[in-house]
């Protein structure tokens, strides 16, 4: 196992966390806004300072690398890389929508078996990132961008019980209207809810480039984005 520092900077919240052969030891979240700038600095010198005060090594970093805020992934990947090119260790890539569904498999373990997961983060108007996953987080639905109507995710609905969550799922609850179509309010992404992800991808050297690492939001949903209107 490993002690992984874990930065989330995806929404509003600005989290840091350390854990140690899975158990989280160390964890700060700042929920005043979008101030990632100023807080995630002091929050991670925090973290450091604790385990360099309980003389414990990192091993590597994870950092949420999106889709979501594209101010705030900047910031929280940039941090990383600069925290794996100071101190020597590998960078680890957590996809914030995995991350989101999390929570809801620690708190809520009597889902259906064949139930689907279903994260959401908010864009604009009626638009969500978004991807379908089984309780084992094995992709249904690849992360995409997706304007909800009524007849979202109808076929899918038609054959699970799926649980949207997250904070794009809030504006569908009255657009998205079926007897299998569920609920879960106050889901957000967290770096202490990182760890199980960002050990899996440890222990599966799973390691990104320090030099190329870029959010995934930057990458996949860049054009979609610049094709939006801004208000």
């Amino acid at each position: 196992m490993a002690c992984i520092l874990h930065i989330e900077t995806s929404t509003d919240i600005c989290s840091v966390a350390v854990s140690q052969d899975g158990a989280v030891i160390f964890q700060e979240e700042d929920r005043k806004g979008p101030s990632h700038a100023t807080a995630l600095g002091p929050m991670v010198d925090a973290a450091l300072s604790f385990t360099d005060n309980h003389a414990i090594p990192f091993d590597a970093v994870a950092v949420s690398v999106g889709p979501g805020s594209y101010t705030g992934l900047r910031i929280g990947v940039s941090m990383a890389k600069g925290v794996c090119y100071g101190r020597n260790l590998k960078l680890l890539a957590v996809p914030t929508l995995k991350l989101l569904s999390v929570p809801v498999l620690l708190v809520h373990d009597d889902l259906p078996e064949d139930a689907l997961l279903c994260p959401m983060l908010d864009a604009r108007r009626m638009e969500v990132y978004t991807a379908l996953y089984t309780r084992a987080l094995q992709p249904v639905e690849d992360v995409h961008a997706r304007v909800v109507d009524a007849d979202s995710f109808r076929a899918q609905l038609d054959a699970h019980p799926i649980y949207f969550f997250g904070n794009g799922a809030t504006k569908c609850k009255t657009v998205i209207e079926h007897p299998n179509a569920h609920f879960i309010d106050d889901i957000v992404p967290l770096a202490k809810h990182m760890s199980p992800l960002a050990e899996r991808a440890f222990l599966n050297e799973e390691f990104e480039s320090v030099a190329y690492l870029e959010p995934f939001y930057l990458k996949d949903f860049e054009a979609t984005v610049s094709k939006k209107p801004l208000l």
